[in-house]
């Protein structure tokens, strides 16, 4: 499995649903993804997704 890279986008599952973002960040085990805007708080949407749970879309 192919470790993403920052500006990755990335295919993941979040609640059921399928989505996609850019990774922000790496870590060992995981990475950083920027996938959304909160029109509430007018703040991006970031999660930590595991590298055995999402795979390449794009660099």
């Amino acid at each position: 499995m192919a470790t993403a890279k920052i500006g990755d986008v990335i295919s993941f599952k979040r609640d059921g649903k399928d989505l996609e973002g850019e990774v922000s960040a790496i870590r060992e085990n995981s990475v950083m993804v920027k996938y959304g805007f909160s029109k509430d708080k007018g703040e991006p949407l970031i999660t930590v997704v595991n590298h055995k749970n999402y795979k390449i879309k794009k660099s």
